[in-house]
């Protein structure tokens, strides 16, 4: 990819090494704000509100353009540190909607840059949306695409 995606992305570490995450929505959709919930959680920025996103071996990775590493936006308040990750391979996309999603949802996949990788929506204003992100990357550990 050429230039890059309007997403935010975090990475948080397992077993098997650090595990990104990218999260997509519109502007306000609350990308910074479920990061730095994330990162409160144990998980690190990697790139917020725009992500270089590429695929490797099958594999999508994400960093941050140089501007604007290490920096998330908190709403209210300005432009925040926060502790970071200089590159993570992207393991699962949340797609932030503002309307229920299905209860028991299929697990769904997307290609980007000839990566394929699990999507996921979520909500992401309840308090529970943190344990549903780090309860989809536990998943992996089973061999699941996420856990229910």
């Amino acid at each position: 990819m050429t230039q890059p995606l309007h997403a935010t992305v975090v990475a948080r570490h397992h077993a098997d090494g650090w595990r990104g995450v990218m999260l997509r929505g519109a502007s306000g959709a609350g990308k910074s704000d479920l990061a730095l919930r994330l990162v409160q959680a144990g998980f690190r920025l990697v790139a917020d509100d725009y992500a270089w996103v590429w695929a490797s071996d099958g594999a999508l990775f994400a960093r941050s353009p140089a501007m604007i590493a290490g920096r998330i936006e908190a709403r209210g308040l300005g432009l925040l540190t926060a502790p970071t990750l200089e590159l993570a391979r992207i393991r699962l996309i949340i797609d932030l909607v503002q309307n229920p999603v299905e209860r028991m949802p299929e697990p769904h996949f997307e290609t980007l840059d000839g990566a394929a990788v699990a999507v996921l929506a979520l909500d992401p204003r309840p308090a529970s949306a943190v344990a549903v992100v780090a309860g989809a990357l536990a998943g992996f550990d089973r061999g699941a695409v996420w856990p229910i």
